[in-house]
């Protein structure tokens, strides 16, 4: 569904992604660890057309994208929540999630998506004419969440979606992007909680500097010393 061959990311002259190559296949939940400054968030920002390679390709459904705009790979189902949640506080949760299918005609369908993504998440629906920026930290994911499924996405990219965020509203989070991908959506995951993301991850990309450094399936990944070491706090 999603191939990233050698791709490049410059901010001026320092060098944020070098030679990354990346697949992702339908109905997989693909996770990328690495510590901050490693080029994850950078990543995500290029697939999803924010931020122009300068060198390298990325594939989306066996098509060439490298370099479309963001608004035009959301139209073919490729959809970031980004880090942060970034909520439009000042309106009410229905219009956050409105705004999600921003690029949709408001039909039947659009309707039967919001009431399903209400019957997803019941604090949403219980608080749809509630100002979004009132809401707590796991709430305000939650909404992110349902915006980011108003546009129908094929790929889900997700972006730190359990930062700040206490414990069992993190296994929640966990819980939620599982039934997404039960659902036929296939996830690109960013997540410091290195261990949960790997649990349930097909296959991880390790980042480091830029570069993919390891790579595997989830559970091979956590078995690895060091990947332990240095993502799990193992010795």
């Amino acid at each position: 569904m999603l191939e990233v061959r050698g791709l490049e990311v410059r901010y001026g002259g320092i060098v944020a992604l070098r030679a990354v190559d990346l697949e992702v296949r339908q109905g997989e939940i693909v996770t990328l660890i690495g510590a901050n400054g490693a080029g994850k968030s950078t990543l995500l920002a290029a697939v999803s057309g924010l931020v122009r390679p300068v060198a390298g390709q990325v594939f989306y459904q066996g098509r060439p994208v490298t370099g479309h705009k963001a608004h035009r790979l959301s139209r073919q189902g490729l959809i970031l929540a980004p880090e942060g949640r970034r909520v439009f506080a000042n309106l009410e949760v229905e219009e956050n999630l409105i705004l999600g299918g921003y690029f949709r005609p408001w039909d039947r369908r659009q309707r039967q998506d919001l009431e399903r993504i209400y019957a997803d998440f019941p604090r949403l629906a219980e608080r749809r004419h509630q100002k979004a920026g009132t809401l707590s930290g796991g709430e305000q994911q939650m909404l992110a969440l349902g915006r980011a499924l108003m546009g129908r996405p094929a790929l889900l990219m997700l972006d730190e979606p359990s930062l700040g965020l206490a414990p069992l509203l993190v296994a929640e989070v966990f819980k939620i992007i599982r039934r997404i991908r039960d659902d036929g959506v296939t996830i690109l995951l960013i997540e410091q909680n290195a261990a949960a993301a790997l649990a349930i991850a097909h296959r991880g990309y390790v980042l480091e500097n830029g570069q993919v450094v390891l790579s595997g399936p989830g559970r091979e990944l956590m078995a690895d010393g060091r990947v332990q070491r240095a993502y799990l706090g193992m010795d």
